[in-house]
């Protein structure tokens, strides 16, 4: 068979030829096309389903939360087995699928499950399913540079602005906020207050949740003008949460400040996020979807801070923490100096050794069309440029190369025994 295929070939050296060019423009253009990282991805085929249910704590998430949830979902198709975390106040439930399972089907087959057991969860508890990135998808971190604002006005500029337009990106999963303060309105009851007015807490909670409310109307007529009539009832100020009245006692109002204390301050926190010792900051992580190009959404994103950059207030401006940017173009132009290296040394040995230019070409040629059509197979695979697999095929060159010589030298050693042969039949003919 191979003898058929070797005869075949010299027999149509232009078809050959034309099949290697083809095979190489096509190796070329996957080169072009293959996503580009720094590290392999090799984390697993996983749907994270997060729920969060404050001020409980990890036993109590357990039952009411963690274990119905998990004994529901273990029952999926093409489920290998479900992992549960439960911590104070958070659930973390992760489902691991086949790898050949698509990661959309798969989150649309959690979906569907958790709406059919949502109402065995306490009341007010909503799970959520977490980004569909994976576990090398932060790709970028970045703080907002901003000495003249405080703590909360940052955060604000970082969920209300910078967040919602990076997220627009394409191949942007989420972008996770972190640091700083998350501005709210608390309300602290004085216990001795409501046992004085014989309230409740639920009676103040009620009070504000009622009274923070928009409600619709109808629409009015008059002179022959449409009017559409509803009720903004929204809760804007400290003052309005103060002067909201709670109960009635012998026809007097007893509002939320005779009972409880009102100001605006920053959510509970469990950490800090300080930069190099130089104080607290606010920024976000950048989350690739999964099976992108990680050095494009990078590209993308760095392009998109620029254009977002114009609407910060004087003076803000990113600092990037960490790029895997830069770690993927160091990576792949050390491994293109290697292989450049290697192409070269390679060629000059196969040139002293063989000393013959026709055999070296042969080989030499066989060395960027071998590593162009190694690429078809990488997209093929959904298999990255990554520090893995451009090392695997630095390490071929070795053996391309072996091959060609090998053949090489069974070639020149088969027609060196027919010459000689040829050269004994001249001689004992010419006798």
């Amino acid at each position: 068979m191979v003898h058929r295929i070797i005869e075949w070939s010299l027999r149509n050296r232009f078809i050959v030829l034309l099949l290697a060019a083809g095979l190489s423009v096509w190796g070329f253009v996957s080169v072009r096309n293959n996503p580009i990282d720094a590290i392999p991805d090799l984390s697993e085929n996983q749907v994270i389903v997060f729920t969060e249910w404050m001020g409980r704590g990890p036993q109590l998430i357990e039952d009411q939360i963690t274990y119905p949830l998990v004994t529901n979902l273990q029952g999926l198709p093409n489920v290998k087995y479900v992992r549960a975390n439960s911590m104070f106040g958070m659930s973390f439930i992760y489902i691991i699928f086949e790898e050949d399972v698509d990661i959309y089907w798969a989150r649309e087959r959690v979906l569907e499950r958790m709406s059919t057991i949502s109402q065995s969860l306490p009341q007010g508890v909503s799970p959520q399913l977490g980004p569909d990135g994976t576990g090398v998808g932060h790709i970028l971190w970045y703080t907002l540079d901003a000495p003249d604002l405080d703590l909360g006005e940052q955060r604000a500029i970082q969920d209300w602005y910078v967040k919602f337009a990076l997220q627009n990106v394409k191949g942007v999963s989420e972008i996770a906020s972190f640091g700083g303060f998350q501005k709210q309105y608390q309300i602290t009851v004085n216990p001795n207050k409501l046992l004085y007015y014989d309230l409740a807490v639920n009676n103040v909670i009620a009070a504000v949740r009622a009274n923070n409310n928009e409600s619709g109307g109808r629409k009015f007529e008059m002179s022959d003008i449409g009017y559409v009539i509803n009720t903004t009832g929204y809760l804007e100020s400290v003052e309005e949460i103060e002067n909201i009245p709670v109960t009635t006692r012998q026809g007097i109002a007893i509002r939320v400040a005779d009972v409880a204390t009102v100001q605006m301050s920053g959510e509970t926190r469990l950490g800090i996020f300080d930069q190099n010792g130089e104080g607290e900051r606010v920024g976000g992580i950048v989350v690739m979807r999964y099976g992108e190009n990680a050095d494009a959404v990078i590209q993308r994103v760095k392009a998109k801070m620029i254009e977002t950059t114009k609407g910060l207030p004087p003076g803000v401006k990113f600092d990037i923490i960490y790029d895997r940017g830069a770690l993927i173009q160091e990576s792949i132009d050390s491994i293109k100096h290697t292989l450049i290296e290697e192409m070269i040394v390679v060629s000059l040995i196969v040139i002293v050794f063989l000393f013959h230019w026709r055999s070296a070409l042969s080989i030499i040629i066989q060395i960027p069309i071998t590593i162009a059509a190694s690429f078809i197979l990488l997209n093929a695979f959904g298999i990255s440029s990554n520090i893995m697999s451009l090392t695997g095929i630095a390490l071929a060159i070795g053996v391309i190369v072996d091959n060609g010589i090998i053949m090489s030298e069974n070639a020149y050693k088969h027609l060196s025994e027919r010459y000689a042969q040829w050269e004994q039949q001249q001689k004992i003919e010419k006798s």
